[in-house]
Formats: C-alpha cells, structure tokens, sequence
C-alpha cells in the first residue's frame, strides 16, 4: 500500500519482476530476505539479505527477483526534494550498500535502521506515526546528501514531468539502435526541426544528436560488461553508424577506450535479462511476520552514524610525482626539574617510556648545583672521605650515561648572583668530577643554556658579563660542550629587548639559542568571543619563521631549541583537560619540524606544578603524563611523529604521507583553534568535526593490510575516561589502573585490494589524529 501522503511511497512488497522504466524521484530498495537483481542504465547490482540501493531520478532500471523475497521501497517524491533541497536537480546519489569505502560502514547501518524504522512505523500507524516516518526521511536524506551526493547527469537533470520531452525521451530510449534523425523527431512530434533543437538545448543543456549519442553509450555499456561482442557488433546494436565513432566518443565520456573497459572490468561479468516479457508482479506483503523480521533487522546494527551536521570536506593525492622530501623528527628535552628526581622509581619508569616512544634525546634540568643536588662536603676525621656530594647526583648520571641520554641544564642568572664566585668554584670542581667519572665523551654533548626571562630588570652588561664567566668555565674543561643562550623574543615588535641585545654581538660565544612560544600568551581567556583565538593558529610557526629572520639579518644564525611552549588551554586545569588539542600539538610540531633541533615537554604534571609553586595553573609547557602515569595527549601525538618514517610523498596543512620498506603511511589531522570553555559546548565542537573523503591514486596494485589508529576525545583522552568514572566516594587502585590502560588511541584492521584510485573516509572530531599504516602484502 502506498502512503496517502503523496511525498513518500512506502510499500512491503515480494517482487517477481519488475519491467524496465525511468525512476521517478529518489528511491531506496531494501532487500529484507531473498535476493534481487537490478538492472540501471549502465550497470548491474545483486542484492542479498540488508543490502540497499538507490535509484536516482530519471534513471532507467528493471528488477528480478528470487522465488520467495521480501523487499522494502521507499520513494522520494521529486516535488519534496526540489522544495527542501534546491539542489536537488544537479544532483545524483552513488549509495549501494555493498560497495562502500573504508569508513562508511555507520552510515550504511544508520541508513538501513532508518529505513526500518519508516517501515515499522508505516504498517504499525501508532499515534504521530506520520511525524515519526517524516523525521526518519529527512535523516536518511541528510545522509544522502551529505554523504553520498555528486554531480547530476544530463539526464537526470532532465525535466521529465514536462509530458512532451518525457515522450522524446522515452522514444529515443525505445528506439535508440533505430535510424533517428532530429527531422524524424520532430515530424513525430509535430515540431520543425530548428524549434526542437532550441527546446532540446534549452530543456536537457545539450544538442539533440549528442544527447542520442549518450543514450547509444549508456546501453552499449551493458553488451561492453555482459556480453562477448566485437566492439563493432555492439557499436552497430546500439545505433553507432561505425566501430570508430564509438570508440571515439566512448573514449571522451570515460576517458578509456571500450576494449580497455571492458578489460578492466570483466570480473563483474553477470547474465543480462533479457526477457522483459512478464509485466510488474510486486505484491504487497502485510503480514505482521514480514514487520516481526524487519523488527529484528533493527537490533542487528549497534552502530549509528549521527554525524550530518559536521562538515564534509574531500582530499585527493596524487603518487604518480612524489615529493621525495626528508621527514625531519625534532629531538625531544623532557625536563623533570632538579636532577635528582631521575632517583624517583615512577619517574625513572615515564623516562624510559619516552626513550621508547618518543624522539627522546635530552633530560632537561634546572639548579643544577643547589644543595639538595649537591649538599656540602661533610667533615669527617677518616683519612680517605667515604661520602661524597656528588653521591645522589653521580646515581642520576650513571642512569642517564646507560641510556644514551645527555642533559639539558638551564643555569639562571638569579642562581649564580647569590654568590657568584662561589658558584663557579663549585662549577669548575662538579665539571672535573664528571671529565674524572665519565670522560669527555659524555660530557660534550650537554647543552647549557643560561637563562634570564624577559622581565628582567638586570642590565644587558651584567647578563653579558656573567655569559662570558659561563662560557668560559665550561668551555676550559669541554671545548665541544654546547653553551648557549635563551633569548626572550616579542612576536609583535619582532625583536628581542633591550637587555638581552648584547646577544647579538655575541655569536662566536654562542652555540645554540633557546626561546619560548606560547598560544596562550596571545589571548584573553576572559573575552568569550576574540580575534585572537584565529591570530593564535599558527602563533608558534610564525614566532619561530620571524625569530630565524631576525637572527639571520643580524648574524646569529644559530640551532634553535624551543625549550618552552604550549597550545591553546584555558586558563584553569578544567578546560586545560576537556579541551582536546592532539592534533594541535602535533600539527605545531610538524609546522617547526625543519626549523628546530629540539622541543621540550615537561615529564608530568606534578614535577611542572611543582616546579611553579607560586603560579595557581601552569601554562608555560606541555606535559607527556599526568599523576599516576597516565599518558597525556602530547604523548600520543608525538608517539604518532616518531611512528611516522619514510620519505614524505605527499603533503598539505592537515596531512602528512610517506613511504617507506613496508608500504605507505598517512597522517590526518582535524585542528581547529577555538575557545577552550567552548569545549564545554557538544554542539559547538560538533560543527568542528570533519568527514572527509580521502581517494589516493598511483598506489601499486595488491593486498594491502591498513591498520588504522584513532586518536580523538573518545579514544586516547585521559581526562575523558577520567571523567566518565567520576565518583563522590573517590577511586581505588582498580580504577586508576583501568583508566590509565584503557586511556590509549583505538586500533582497526582491514585488508583490502588496491587496483586503481583507493577511496576511504575518515570522521575525524575535533583535534583528532587518524594515522593508517598501509603494508603491502606478500
């Protein structure tokens, strides 16, 4: 039966056959039980049990049904769609459940429990069921259009209600192997022959004779995929005056020539039906065991896709011209405050999971030679000393000296003030300590960075003074011992201050330079609604391109070390955790990857906190894990750069892909710059997120096994999982535990088949990392 409403035709039906005709509107075919095949204009579909296809408007097709089947249609009036949808009439829709790329899989169950859930409502007709089947629709058809649209052709633009071209067309579609002529045409139609070809452009975009020829290409498809005649037979069964001028236009629709069609298409070689003597047998099926099965059709499919309000975007790359260009993976400083923490079991255990994961190279540390460090000498009256200072320090060294890690010290102005001379006594006996332990070897590849903060208000000679005291000292003892500089920079006047100026002066003196760059030093979290949060996106990349101008237009062309830095965050620990920012973080470092020898993070967040006791939140750094040694997204992301190897063979803002011994890899970022209390707002974040297309051409033909990993919110997130198990009565070590393992980005398996373009589609929240690993199989 159909819906008195004259926008949607809903019927249950068993069909046995149904004769060819032009679709009118959109329709949906569900197959409930049994099989079906479907014929359309250029090709053929076999569909069993929850599979689904639409027809589009205009388009011709017959179906075939198995001996005992049940099917549900669902029909679109064109009316409907032309006045909620203006598009509508340049649009097509390639939906056939069967042949869906990598990543669609939710929206095909979502679509099929849509469908189930018109028809159940349809035949159950309760209270409201019309708004019910309504608002169903209009689900399926955000899908559709957001998902699974594409440029219209001819003829489905065409305005088939219009009775008279209706009849053209269904003429030229009955007659087409025919003799026709525009004279025939309009002799038959009562027309001259110049009005027709005017009302033929006007009405179709096309010429009269180019339309026929379309018509002509679209049926020799079918003998092309089904049948073993010559290309000459089958350009003369379908109209063609010769082989050439079939193969010619052939060659201009589909860019390939019919033999080399129909080569690479054989395999989906199916009998054609060619007896269309029987007329339509669609019997309509009411009985409530058909709605008892349709029912379970609806548990079946856990999933849901529920993602047409987010912004579909596409990315094409194309491998026939690589760019062959070197992954660059910055070293990291993974700072931990004073050195003796490295004594800590808990500590020690995330600096080998760094060393692990990450680019871990050096072990950032700050007053070095304070006298928890190295506490003074006690008196003793033995005549040789069994206690040393450098005891607790030495353990330090020998941890760091086993794992092939050096240290990054950042001596402070204010630590060597206190009693200058002292300090360089002290200095000058820790150094001959380390050459006598360790040898040179070691020691030369630490860095020493000496430190003074932008608000300084010590005059440029003194800082200068004391620098060259530093310098000397340490380079007396280790000529290639790195010592360097941090040097405050202002983005805005692009320049450094007047107190550190005597740094440029200075390059001979100066090994490397250190700076800081910080998103949230550019906003005003107070301001909900603020300009800066654009200015921000690429506030690190364009610090570091206008600092390496400025040293370069003043000689000190020197290796950089961003020793501190952060993305956006909030300015309280709450939005710092709901606001997912991996992409970001990740998305910065790439954006300095050629430009820096090293990033620095803090090891966790109690030694950070620790470590600025008279800031409320810090947000001065980024930390790779949080209390109980639960990994922080910046952990993730850089675990993803370090993954990452190979020659770069494609690139743009929001991709990176490689290729290496075991295939390709491919990167996908989704970063979005927004306020962080907007974090707190679902469905704000929810016109952030992305679903994008991706189709990869020039892959090499074969099996390919993808494993893909999610890092987003939902998967990988510590502070969600957190969240979800929050409890007034506190957690146990059970909780913790869990939360910590289970807090890690998602892993999915496929195997596909490469031949030709590979298509796939990714639904990436906001801030989200998609990595697929993409192995060639043996």
């Amino acid at each position: 039966m159909d819906d008195p409403h004259t926008d949607f035709q809903i019927s249950l039906q068993n069909i046995e056959f149904i004769a060819p005709r032009v679709n009118k509107g959109i329709q949906f075919i569900l197959v409930i039980n049994g099989e079906l095949k479907i014929e359309t204009n250029s090709r053929f579909y076999h569909l069993e049990e929850k599979d689904f296809l639409v027809i589009n408007r205009n388009q011709l097709y017959q179906v075939q049904g198995s001996e005992s089947n049940s099917t549900l249609s669902l029909t679109i009036s064109d009316a409907f769609m032309d006045h909620h949808y203006a598009e509508y009439r340049n649009r097509r829709f390639e939906c056939y459940s069967r042949e869906i790329d990598m990543g669609r899989d939710d929206m095909i169950q979502s679509i099929r429990r849509l469908l189930a859930n018109v028809m159940v409502s349809h035949y159950r007709q309760e209270e409201s069921y019309k708004i019910e089947i309504h608002g169903n629709i209009c689900q399926i058809l955000l899908i559709l259009i957001r998902r699974f649209k594409e440029e219209g052709s001819v003829f489905e633009r065409a305005d088939t209600d219009n009775l008279r071209l209706s009849q053209m067309i269904d003429y030229m579609e009955r007659n087409y192997e025919q003799l026709i002529t525009l004279e025939k045409v309009a002799e038959k139609f009562y027309l001259s022959t110049g009005y027709l070809s005017r009302y033929f452009k006007q009405k179709v975009g096309m010429g009269f004779s180019r339309f026929l020829m379309n018509i002509r290409l679209k049926h020799s498809m079918k003998d092309l995929l089904y049948t073993s005649d010559s290309i000459s037979q089958i350009a003369m069964n379908n109209g063609f005056p010769n082989s050439k001028s079939f193969s010619s236009l052939f060659k201009e629709v589909y860019g390939i020539t019919p033999h080399a069609y129909r080569e690479k298409h054989g395999i989906q070689k199916e009998d054609s039906i060619q007896s269309y003597s029987k007329e339509d047998a669609a019997m309509l099926i009411r009985s409530p065991e058909i709605v008892a099965n349709l029912s379970s059709l609806l548990m079946e499919d856990q999933k849901s896709y529920s993602h047409t309000e987010t912004r579909f975007d596409k990315l094409s790359i194309n491998l026939s011209k690589p760019l062959s260009l070197k992954l660059n993976c910055p070293d990291h400083i993974l700072n931990i405050g004073e050195i003796i923490e490295l004594l800590k079991e808990d500590v020690q255990s995330q600096v080998l999971a760094v060393k692990q994961d990450l680019q871990l190279r050096y072990i950032g540390v700050h007053h070095l030679l304070s006298r928890t460090v190295i506490p003074p000498e006690v008196e003793t009256d033995e005549a040789i000393a069994t206690t040393s200072p450098y005891f607790n320090i030495d353990r330090a060294l020998e941890f760091l000296k086993k794992h092939d890690l050096s240290l990054f010290v950042r001596i402070d102005y204010k630590d060597i003030s206190r009693n200058e001379d002292h300090y360089f006594n002290k200095l000058a006996q820790f150094m001959r300590h380390c050459l006598q332990l360790y040898g040179e070897a070691f020691v030369k590849h630490w860095h020493v960075m000496f430190y003074e903060p932008y608000s300084t208000g010590v005059e440029a000679k003194e800082l200068q003074r004391i620098y060259l005291r530093l310098h000397g000292v340490l380079k007396r003892f280790v000529e290639s011992i790195h010592v360097g500089v941090y040097m405050p920079f202002s983005f805005r006047k692009e320049k450094t201050n007047d107190h550190h100026i005597w740094q440029l002066g200075y390059s001979e003196y100066i090994d490397f330079i250190g700076y800081s760059a910080n998103q949230n030093e550019f906003i005003d979290f107070k301001e909900m609604v603020d300009d800066s949060f654009q200015l921000a996106k690429e506030y690190i990349k364009e610090k570091t391109i206008k600092m390496k101008w400025y040293l370069k237009k003043n000689h000190l062309e020197k290796p950089l070390h961003l020793v501190s830095w952060n993305t956006l965050s909030g300015n309280t620990r709450f939005t710092n955790g709901t606001f997912f920012r991996g992409a970001l973080v990740l998305k910065n470092v790439l954006d300095i990857a050629n430009d820096v020898e090293s990033v620095g993070f803090w090891i966790n967040t109690e030694v950070h906190e620790e470590g600025g006791r008279d800031q409320r939140f810090r947000m001065d750094g980024l930390e790779l894990f949080h209390y109980f040694n639960g990994k922080r997204p910046a952990y993730f992301a850089m675990m993803f750069l370090k993954r990452l190897h190979g020659e770069v063979v494609a690139h743009g803002s929001d991709y990176v892909m490689t290729q290496n011994e075991r295939g390709f890899q491919l990167l996908l970022m989704n970063c979005t710059i927004v306020n962080p209390y907007f974090s707190l707002e679902e469905t704000i974040l929810q016109k952030l997120n992305k679903d994008l297309r991706v189709t990869i051409s020039g892959i090499q033909t074969g099996e390919y096994q993808i494993r893909k990993q999610v890092f987003d919110k939902e998967h990988g997130a510590l502070y969600t999982k957190w969240w979800n198990f929050n409890s007034k009565h506190g957690m146990d070590a059970e909780i913790i535990d869990y939360i910590i393992n289970s807090s890690r980005p998602s892993l999915e398996l496929f195997d596909e088949t490469i031949d030709g373009d590979w298509s796939f589609y990714s639904y990436l929240t906001s801030n989200a990392i998609h990595f697929f690993d993409i192995r060639k199989t043996y």
